[in-house]
């Protein structure tokens, strides 16, 4: 999903889900201006990649959590997401 314009940095995290155990699920942080809709992301990512890479569903952020060296706290993204309903 980097590769679109509209998308300056991205996280997938997996979801439980029923049918396959876990499915990947993204964090988007838009460029500034820039407004893509959830399911322009995740078509231009089936364009793009195998189904089962695809993410079932998008969320926007205004930053991404990471540690102090950097990375993306991937356990900070869960818990953000945590109290949303995330499909799976």
């Amino acid at each position: 999903m980097t590769g679109h314009p509209a998308v300056a940095e991205v996280a997938v995290i997996g979801v439980p889900s029923a049918e396959w155990g876990e499915s990947p699920y993204a964090v988007v942080v838009l460029r500034p201006g820039a407004q893509v809709p959830e399911a322009e992301l995740i078509a231009w990512t089936r364009d793009r990649l195998a189904h089962f890479k695809c993410p079932v569903g998008v969320s926007f952020a205004a930053s991404l959590a990471r540690t102090a060296s950097g990375k993306l706290q991937k356990q900070g993204i869960r818990a953000s997401l945590s109290s949303r309903a995330v499909p799976g």
